[in-house]
């Protein structure tokens, strides 16, 4: 395996257990979001490394897009909160953000000198897309179709949460 690969590995990792740990220990909703939209990325990273980019097409656009998007529009509807960052947050903030610019700038520098391996996997086939349709539709329909009627479920409780705090 080639060096290259393991520091990608390594980063993209410690990105998500960074992230996810930052998502966690957040007190207002909006900041917590955002982190987990970072842990998504460092996810969808880590599968695209592993030659299932449908998989982490997938992660960005129904976790980091969709789902996010329902959860912030529901914490707008119930009005949590400030995202209040102080000044030694939001610089400490920045230097985080800087650091993770360069480390992709050496990444991106490093993949135009020696192109990357492929690293073949289960789903490295022309029919992976088609294998995954199947299977969700098929075996996991059920789950699939509760999944959808839980998120609309808890949409309409938020919205009926914020209605009653403006009526009170």
């Amino acid at each position: 395996m080639n060096a290259f690969f393991e520091f990608q590995f390594y980063l993209f990792s410690l990105i998500a257990v960074a992230s996810a740990l930052l998502f966690v220990t957040r007190r207002y909703p909006v900041p917590a979001a955002l982190w987990l939209v970072n842990v998504m990325f460092a996810l969808s990273g880590l599968y695209v490394m592993l030659d299932a980019p449908f998989v982490g097409v997938i992660q960005v656009l129904v976790y980091a897009g969709a789902i996010m998007v329902v959860f912030v529009f529901v914490v707008m509807l119930l009005n949590l909160g400030k995202t209040g960052i102080t000044d030694l947050r939001s610089l400490a903030a920045r230097g985080g953000a800087g650091l993770v610019s360069l480390s992709l700038l050496a990444m991106l520098l490093v993949m135009l000198r020696e192109p990357m391996p492929r690293v073949p996997t289960a789903l490295a086939n022309d029919n992976a897309v088609s294998a995954i349709a199947t299977s969700l539709f098929t075996d996991y329909l059920v789950a699939f179709e509760l999944t959808s009627v839980i998120l609309l479920v808890a949409v309409v409780g938020a919205v009926l949460l914020a209605k009653k705090r403006a009526t009170t």
